[in-house]
Order: structure tokens, then C-alpha cells, then sequence
């Protein structure tokens, strides 16, 4: 299909073969799996999903290539939606739980795409995505490392992250000015450090990453004491790339112990 990237939808068309058959290969698909491809594009993994897929479910915003979407497999066996993946709610896609989510994330929506996703977290057994390689390094980065930061702690709390291989800016029509590479991300079946309040947890890592140079006594300013996180175990002029996902999830917890008691302002 002759069709034109899009720079609006930030599309980057994967051509490559040994690629395409290396992602697949990731993702070993059964044929009995319940698999939703975001993003399809021209189908360079869609076909090759088809193969080994009874059924495949795709999510594709750009109406343009809706049609060629439809030629890829026998009939019946692949359902585009035409959608936002942004807005488009698994519980949506019929079949067996849990879903696998694969794809080709455009790097200007990858990031609140993956927070949407997270939401649905219940209803994943596993997301394979090709991405931003800057990306990949942030969701899967420990803490003291220049990467580490809400993005990578907020997807560890809810999945273990694997990041596979690299993929060069030559895979791609047309070729991005970045590398990119392919992560795996497994949701817990039980969350290894679960907060007492989830919302909580969010807000003080996100503070805490607005304010990622202040020790941990001024980052968190307004959200949690000085004596809370000491409480925590946690010494209050760490800063906050020093902590795993396990000590803001202390600290949290804490806090919502003691939300009697609100934090008052810390010189």
C-alpha cells in the first residue's frame, strides 16, 4: 500500500523483516490468545500475528489505512477498531481475559499511553512495545541511575519490566532521529508492594519528580512530614532517585496511617 506517513499521527512504519521477526518471536503468540495490536500502521506485525493467531484485534486512529487493515488476514479473523488508543477501553474487546497488548507506540503518545494502560492492568497478561529507546531506559531504570524517575517507578509498581533489544532508525519508513527499542511488561498478578492508597502513592511520586534535585524533606513538602519519613525508614535528606518503588510505597503508606495529622509546612 502507497500510503504517506503522517507526522500528526508520529508515524514511523517498521519494515524491517529481521525485526519484525524478532518482535514476533518475543511475543510468541498461542493461537487461542486474546491479542490487541495498537497502532498496526501497514500491518508489518499485524501480518505476521495473523499467522500464528486465530483472531487478532487492532486499534488504528488513521481511517486511511482502515481498509488495507481489513485485506490482511482471511476474513474473520482480524476486527479494526478505528480509535483513540488513548480513549479506547479494553473491556471493550470480546474473548477470554487476559489480553496481550502489543505495538508500534508513536513516541508522542507512548508515555500516556502506556498510564492508560496501566489503569487496565487487571485485564493484561503481558504488553510487548516498540519505543523511543529513551523511553524504554526510563521504564525500565533502577533507582540512583539518570533515567529513574515517575515514569519507570509507576510502571515497576504494577509490572515487572524487561527491556529486549535495540532497534535502529534504518527499521523504519521514515526513519525516526532516535533509537528505539523493544520493552516487555508483565503486570503482577499480585502487586509485590502494594500502597494502602494508590492515588496517594501517585501524588507524592509525582511531586517528588517535579522536584527531583530537593532532598526528600523539601520535595515532599506539603504531602508528607519530615517525621513520616523518618518514619519510613527513610532518611528525609535522600533525594528522590535514590528510592526504590518499595520506600516511596513506605512512605506513602505512612502517610495515609496518619492522614488524621495534615502536613504543615516545613521551613
Amino acid at each position: 500500500m502507497n500510503h504517506a506517513p503522517r507526522k500528526r499521527f508520529g508515524q514511523h512504519f517498521l519494515h524491517d523483516p529481521g525485526v519484525i521477526q524478532r518482535i514476533v518471536g518475543a511475543i510468541a503468540p498461542r493461537r487461542d490468545d486474546t491479542l490487541v495490536e495498537i497502532g498496526p500502521g501497514l500491518g508489518a506485525i499485524t501480518g505476521p500475528l495473523l499467522e500464528r493467531l486465530d483472531h487478532l484485534h487492532v486499534v488504528e486512529l488513521d481511517r486511511d489505512l482502515i481498509p488495507h487493515l481489513h485485506t490482511l488476514g482471511p476474513p474473520g479473523t482480524i476486527t479494526v477498531h478505528e480509535a483513540d488508543a488513548l480513549r479506547f477501553a479494553l473491556d471493550s474487546i470480546p474473548g477470554p481475559r487476559p489480553l496481550r497488548v502489543v505495538g508500534n507506540l508513536p513516541y508522542n503518545i507512548s508515555t500516556p499511553l502506556i498510564f492508560h494502560l496501566l489503569d487496565q492492568a487487571a485485564q493484561i497478561r503481558d504488553m510487548h512495545f516498540l519505543l523511543q529507546k529513551e523511553v524504554v531506559e526510563r521504564l525500565t531504570a533502577g533507582p540512583g541511575t539518570a533515567a529513574y524517575g515517575r515514569l519507570g517507578i509507576m510502571v515497576q509498581y504494577r509490572c515487572r519490566a524487561e527491556p529486549l533489544f535495540h532497534v535502529g532508525p534504518g527499521a523504519f519508513r521514515p526513519p525516526p532521529k532516535v533509537d528505539s527499542a523493544v520493552v516487555r511488561l508483565t503486570p503482577y498478578e499480585t502487586l509485590p508492594h502494594p500502597a494502602r492508597d494508590e492515588r496517594l502513592f501517585a501524588r507524592l511520586v509525582q511531586q517528588a519528580f517535579t522536584r527531583r534535585r530537593k532532598t526528600l524533606r523539601n520535595a515532599l513538602q506539603g504531602l508528607a512530614l519530615v517525621e513520616q519519613i523518618e518514619a519510613a525508614g527513610i532518611d528525609p535528606l535522600h533525594r528522590p532517585e535514590t528510592l526504590s518503588v518499595e520506600a516511596f510505597v513506605r512512605i506513602a503508606d505512612v502517610v495515609a496511617e496518619t492522614a488524621g495529622a495534615a502536613p504543615a509546612d516545613q521551613p
